[in-house]
């Protein structure tokens, strides 16, 4: 049987494969299990600059693994843990979403920093369907939707195309499959003109700052400001832009 999920790495970018087709991806526990070890290890490597977390199949992730896989294996990782592995981590996690995502494949997908899905991938919210709703996963999509797009779609289960996907939040660009590796790297090639040190905390900033009351916000990110102009980085960027030329960290 193949793994649940692959890992590559290349300049830079780990690449997460989900690769249980024959399952439509579904959330079981050996997936989970092999998606949170490669996401670790992504995560706390000095030789990622990036995350992309694609698939293999013309599905995504269809959600949870409704027939039951994976019962008897010991559970490392659950969703919640995932999606914090996802979110809190210092990583630029991009999602190239090359097929259907149903449940709580919308919330992987939304986890991811930045999505860019294939044009002609479904998106749906497919719980209330089978009598449950999408509790956890909407700790993720919530923050990215207008209230009015999340009843009706939550309360529907209508299936959406990857384009009104972008329309209410959920991702960031909808491509067609033939281009979806090239605007994809598009992504990719704008994230790598900038610092480590700097994206880390860009991507905490944006989760943490809209939770924060003001006046911690306000004393938090004052103090990182200044940690960031101190640092090594900041100064090589700024002596590289003094002299129009790459900081070291470019491409």
């Amino acid at each position: 049987m193949s793994e649940p999920t692959t890992y590559a790495l290349d300049k830079g970018i780990a690449t997460i494969t989900l690769n249980h087709p024959d399952n439509r991806n579904a959330l079981s526990t050996e997936l989970l299990n092999s998606l949170g070890d490669n996401l670790e290890e992504s995560m706390q490597s000095d030789h990622v600059r990036v995350i992309v977390l694609t698939n293999e199949g013309n599905t995504f992730c269809a959600g949870a693994d409704l027939k039951g896989g994976g019962v008897n294996v010991p559970s490392r990782y659950s969703l919640v843990d995932i999606f914090q592995l996802m979110m809190d981590g210092p990583k630029p996690v991009v999602g190239k979403i090359a097929g259907h995502c149903m449940g709580g494949g919308v919330g992987l997908a939304a986890a991811c920093d930045i999505s860019i899905a294939a044009d002609d991938a479904m998106f749906g919210f497919t719980e209330v369907r089978i009598g449950v709703a999408p509790a956890i996963i909407s700790v993720v999509v919530l923050p990215k939707m207008r209230r009015a797009d999340a009843l009706e779609l939550f309360l529907s289960g209508e299936r959406i195309p990857a384009s009104r996907a972008v329309h209410v939040g959920l991702i960031n660009a909808a491509a067609p499959r033939e281009s979806l590796d090239d605007t994809t790297d598009e992504f990719l090639t704008k994230i790598a003109a900038g610092g480590p040190l700097a994206l880390a905390a860009a991507k905490e900033l944006i989760y943490k700052v809209p939770s924060a009351a003001r006046d911690e916000a306000f004393k938090w990110t004052a103090k990182l400001s200044s940690e960031l102009f101190r640092s090594d980085e900041a100064a090589e960027g700024m002596k590289a832009f003094r002299e129009r030329s790459m900081p070291p960290w470019s491409g």
